[in-house]
């Protein structure tokens, strides 16, 4: 006699995080995932139906944890999100209803890492600049292209000493870039630490941002600091649209008082300033930094694996309160 099938733990999930689109055949096979998406019904009728039963949610770094959204899920006992960054959600009321939050932790940090350098060598160097003016044909008629910069030697300044930040740091340490830091706290590295992100920039040639989005890191960067750093300077962001004041790096940037910028993130994503599309001195990439085949495996090992140590009732595998 067959065994009767052993019934899934029930997941929401909110946000379509794009890993399903690559293991969703083997969260499937572990999870019974609810998705509003392939329902009919409106979002918040889709979330009353099974507010009672939904212990575990999964979502999307753009999915607004909200009190209202928690008060919804009274059941709710743990939340994984697909991002390493927080600001879409009200941890304190996580924390005070008791609901564990687990997150992508380092997943990423190494192909942020890179795709920050990869930004900071194509701005200096204009690779994507030089690549239409080739394909524009513009070769053959206007000869020699503008001489570019380089990259070792750079003064740079990285705000956000985290495991983002860090990797940067390796990376153009190898450059023989010049590497001073900014962070909320002094970290036990060699680099010269600057507790004020204004101070930074005055001694910096390049500003890496690495940091988290906080309400105290919303528009950290504005024109004075963009100022301070200076008609040399250059700005990378593969962090959060919102740590730059967007309208101001936009003057700066069309005025000339900085003389480039890598940008993988927007304030107000998927908008971006139409004055940045026309500059040469301006790499843009749609908040892709951390999209790789091997990123997407480990975030994948790393949900499944957080969703099933709260199912087993084990330690989760990358929690965000200690306690």
């Amino acid at each position: 006699m067959a065994e009767p099938k052993k019934e899934l733990p029930v997941v929401i999930v909110l946000g379509r995080p794009s890993v399903l689109n690559f293991y969703g055949d083997q969260f499937s096979s572990k999870f019974r995932l609810l998705k509003p998406w392939e329902s009919s019904l409106p979002l918040d009728q889709f979330i009353s139906t099974h507010a009672q039963s939904v212990q575990a949610m999964f979502c999307t770094g753009t999915t607004c944890v909200t009190p209202s959204l928690l008060r919804q899920l009274p059941s709710l006992r743990v939340i994984v999100t697909t991002s390493a960054g927080l600001n879409h959600m009200d941890l304190d009321e996580c924390r005070r209803l008791g609901i564990s939050v687990a997150n992508a932790g380092t997943v990423f940090s190494e192909d942020v890492a890179d795709f920050a350098v990869g930004l900071l060598i194509d701005v200096l160097r204009k690779v994507s600049a030089a690549n239409r003016f080739v394909k524009n044909g513009l070769w053959p008629l206007h000869g020699d292209y503008p001489l570019a910069s380089k990259v070792g030697g750079r003064k740079v300044g990285i705000v956000g000493l985290g495991s983002i930040g860090l990797e940067v740091a390796k990376r153009l340490e190898a450059f023989g870039c010049i590497i001073s830091y900014q962070s909320r706290k002094k970290k036990p590295v060699v680099y010269p630490f600057y507790p004020d992100v204004h101070e930074l920039a005055t001694k910096c040639d390049v500003l890496v941002i690495c940091c988290a989005l906080t309400d105290q890191t919303h528009h950290l960067i504005n024109k004075e600091v963009l100022l301070a750093l200076g008609k040399e300077g250059i700005i990378i962001n593969i962090a959060r649209g919102a740590i730059i004041n967007e309208m101001e790096l936009v003057q700066c940037l069309v005025q000339g008082e900085i003389a480039g910028a890598g940008l993988d993130v927007f304030e107000n994503e998927p908008n971006v300033p139409e004055e940045l599309l026309s500059l040469d001195n301006v790499v843009l990439s749609q908040h892709v930094a951390f999209l790789t085949e091997d990123s997407f495996r480990d975030l994948y090992e790393l949900m499944s694996g957080n969703l099933e140590a709260f199912f087993l009732k084990k330690p989760l595998l990358s929690p965000v309160f200690d306690d």
